[in-house]
């Protein structure tokens, strides 16, 4: 009772996210039930039956993805203080969000059910005028168990990768380095492999030219003068004379602006005194690292163009090496897209950027990971799209109902991955908005810096999309 009344307290536009994944599900569970009835229409082609069930993989694919991303953006998969007492802790809010999700599938596979049999003239006649009936084989009796399992790998398939993605993970304890001793049992160690008797060898331990100055001895009587004066039976030297008040006296050393030691001339070091060494400044360390997934993404993009390209040299071009061809292409974009993000932010703080681009960089960087991958299935998508309408008879010949109820499906689940993966992203970066906020940051820059990432983003997948289709489409047009 407790884990319907938070699946029903939720936001419209959490309700709308899930009704989304319920409607993907029924495109997807009418386009297997349709290759279900052409198998059954048709039973001497097996071989077309099986590539049209292969094709239902692409819809299939997108609908579990958004599924995934819609249960990362469910308040529901967050601890809230109190619900650990009721039952409801970290492997409690990850079997509520599964449960909502298989809801949500499940919701649109009996939908496409209906309809299907509704197409069919199986509950009050064939509608209209019976159009449907060739392609939803309406005289041919239905198996029942062939229908329910096709009608629940969606579901169930969903329910698990969410379950796998969300489950409750242990944190790691920090890896301790090991313990070095050093000579006689001294902690640590040299950082460099020394030779034998290099420790006692002469001057071994001291770089030439660094030496340190040398301690006076506690004997001496203190330095009095105009170059220093005693206090308290110590010398204190002050590096000035009493007549001017500009460099270091003669015969004296003082130091220039940097806090080096310079010598009577103002030039090098004095005599005797260790010149400090030139540290390095160390890097900003921004906690973001570069995804290692792009030359993986590169390759499997020109294995795909390869198949493809393979395909086209027979007349009739074989499906199954264009589906297999497309799989490793959407698999290369995919990878790459996290890659591809990062590129985009590093590029946008190029040169000497300003705040609203280092803001824009910065964010692309670190979403990197987080919006890199539907960016790259929307850019298969696109890419797919572009090439079937590059064919010199373009698509409309063979583009049947069924085929744009799976082009359709596709393209609107990848879109509505990409941004509810937008809207996962703002939810991570909302203490950072806060925090920017409070410190008098307007909110028109914010603004700002989002629509530069989107321009970014265009103009870089924009080309890709592009050239992939066209690269892709130019054995197929011979």
């Amino acid at each position: 009772m407790l884990a319907l009344r938070l699946t029903r307290a939720a936001r419209p536009a959490v309700q709308l996210r899930r009704l989304l994944v319920a409607a993907a599900s029924a495109g997807t569970g009418l386009l297997l039930l349709s290759s279900l009835a052409h198998a059954l229409a048709h039973p001497e082609a097996a071989d077309a039956a099986a590539l049209r069930l292969a094709w239902c993989a692409a819809p299939l694919t997108a609908t579990v993805y958004l599924a995934l991303a819609v249960a990362r953006t469910d308040p529901g998969t967050r601890p809230r203080a109190g619900l650990s007492a009721a039952g409801l802790g970290p492997a409690g809010l990850m079997a509520l969000t599964a449960l909502t999700t298989a809801l949500s599938c499940a919701l649109g596979s009996l939908l496409a059910l209906l309809l299907f049999l509704h197409l069919r003239g199986d509950l009050t006649g064939l509608p209209f005028d019976g159009a449907a009936a060739g392609l939803l084989a309406a005289g041919q009796p239905l198996p029942v168990p062939a229908a329910v399992t096709l009608l629940t790998v969606l579901p169930v398939t969903a329910t698990a990768a969410v379950a796998v993605a969300l489950r409750p993970r242990e944190p790691r304890p920090p890896v301790r380095a090991a313990r070095r001793f050093g000579r006689f049992g001294a902690s640590g160690g040299s950082p460099g492999t020394e030779t034998f008797g290099a420790y006692g060898r002469f001057r071994a331990r001291a770089a030439a030219g660094t030496r340190a100055p040398a301690r006076p001895h506690p004997a001496d009587p203190p330095a009095t003068g105009a170059a220093g004066t005693a206090v308290g039976g110590r010398s204190r030297t002050r590096g000035r004379t009493a007549t001017d008040g500009g460099g270091p006296a003669p015969g004296t050393t003082g130091t220039n602006a940097d806090g080096r030691a310079m010598g009577a001339d103002g030039g090098g070091p004095g005599p005797g005194i260790a010149a400090r060494p030139e540290l390095p400044v160390p890097a900003l360390d921004t906690g973001v690292r570069s995804p290692a997934g792009l030359p993986w993404g590169v390759a499997l993009v020109t294995a795909g163009l390869a198949a493809q390209a393979y395909a086209g040299r027979s007349a009739p071009v074989p499906g199954l090496a264009l589906l297999l061809g497309w799989l490793l292409i959407g698999t290369g974009l995919v990878l790459a897209g996290p890659g591809l993000t990062h590129l985009c932010g590093t590029l946008l703080q190029a040169g000497r950027p300003g705040v609203l681009r280092l803001l824009a960089g910065r964010g692309l960087m670190a979403e990197a990971a987080r919006l890199g991958r539907p960016l790259g299935v929307v850019c298969a998508v696109a890419s797919a799209g572009c090439a079937l309408t590059a064919l010199p008879g373009g698509p409309a010949p063979d583009l049947g109902p069924l085929s744009a109820l799976g082009a359709l499906v596709v393209g609107g689940a990848t879109l509505a991955t990409l941004f509810t993966a937008a809207v996962e992203s703002r939810q991570y970066r909302a203490d950072t908005t806060a925090t920017l906020l409070r410190l008098g940051a307007r909110p028109a820059l914010l603004r700002g810096a989002a629509a530069l990432r989107a321009a970014a983003l265009s103009a870089l997948c924009g080309p890709l999309v592009l050239a992939v289709a066209l690269l892709s489409a130019l054995p197929l047009s011979r």
